[in-house]
């Protein structure tokens, strides 16, 4: 590729980058004070792909989550504070408190869910796309998943649906390489996984995810071909979860030094802030930035408007 971004533009992409890591070490730690409830899952390490892919969608495009959530919404819009919010079951939270943080929803801004099945956004944002090509109207649904979700039926069944009805589609793949807590060694045969969509004559792109800008380019271009009628495509972004699969996950089998030299070589952060070049002084306000915005979306939360019983019973559908 012979674009580049501006150095403005990647300062941008490291401010949010900074503000998704800060939020999720806030989260982190509003966990461990017993203030949030169930399982939560942190995508520290993985912030490139997510704003690198969000900031390629256009203002009509869709996009599906997975379980692993929190970076993915906010890079595509959802303010933190309705982030949060959620989190602590507000109805100020982008689903009114009846999600929390495996099912973040934004459908206005373009987030059509999270999901707490592996490749359950699979499904839809082909279902999407297909509305959209029926429709003939430009838009673009794309889905992210982990390595894991390419070993279930639904992915298969997704990725050759769309590549037969020639869909506008993006399938983005974030290989972190564990598939929750096993070793890719031990549950696919293959380690390159574009050759699970190549099987169906679809387009596949491959980039370090690590790399936001890389990540940005290769979303745009994959974006642009689906839009453009060309079919779907599978974006395979090779990605590093610097924690664990899950709060409170201790990791036994990680081998620890391992995970310290990824965290010293791998984190997207530290490498674009050493690619730019920034001093302490530029770096710092930036960083209280990120600080001010996770500290005060939970001020915003704990303010919030805690759902009535009754509300339970509301958006049930019974046939």
């Amino acid at each position: 590729m012979t674009r580049e971004l501006s150095r403005e533009q990647l300062l941008g992409f490291l401010a949010e980058m900074v503000l998704i890591r800060r939020f999720e070490e806030k989260v982190e730690e509003r966990f461990r004070a017993g203030e949030l409830a169930g399982f939560l899952h942190a995508a520290i390490g993985q912030e490139a792909v997510a704003v690198g892919v969000c900031h390629a969608l256009g203002p009509d495009d869709l996009m599906a989550s997975t379980h692993r959530a929190h970076a993915h919404v906010i890079a595509n819009g959802t303010p933190p504070n309705e982030v949060m919010a959620e989190l602590y079951g507000k109805i100020e939270g982008c689903s009114h408190g009846y999600g929390g943080s495996m099912h973040l929803y934004d459908v206005g801004r373009g987030t059509m869910g999270a999901n707490a099945v592996v490749g359950g956004g699979l499904p839809a944002t082909v279902g999407s796309a297909l509305a959209f090509h029926l429709r003939h109207e430009p838009r673009v649904a794309l889905a992210f998943f982990g390595d894991g979700a390419t070993n279930i039926g639904t992915f298969h069944e997704s990725l050759n649906l769309a590549q037969l009805w020639n869909l506008p589609a993006v399938f983005v793949c974030e290989n972190n390489r564990w598939s929750e807590s096993t070793p890719q060694s031990q549950h696919q045969p293959i380690t390159d996984l574009t050759q699970r969509a190549v099987a169906f004559g679809m387009h596949a792109l491959h980039v370090d995810g690590q790399d936001v800008e890389t990540v940005h380019l290769a979303a745009l271009d994959a974006i642009e071909h689906a839009r453009s009628g060309r079919g779907p495509v599978f974006l395979l972004c090779e990605t590093e979860r610097l924690t664990g699969h899950y709060m409170g996950d201790a990791q036994v089998y990680r081998d620890k030094e391992e995970l310290k030299r990824l965290r010293e070589t791998r984190d997207p952060i530290t490498s674009l802030r050493e690619r730019l070049a920034l001093s302490e002084k530029d770096w710092l306000p930036l960083e209280a930035e990120a600080r001010r915005v996770a500290d005060a979306s939970v001020e915003f939360a704990k303010a919030g408007t805690d759902p009535k019983p009754e509300d339970a019973l509301k958006n049930i559908y019974v046939t």
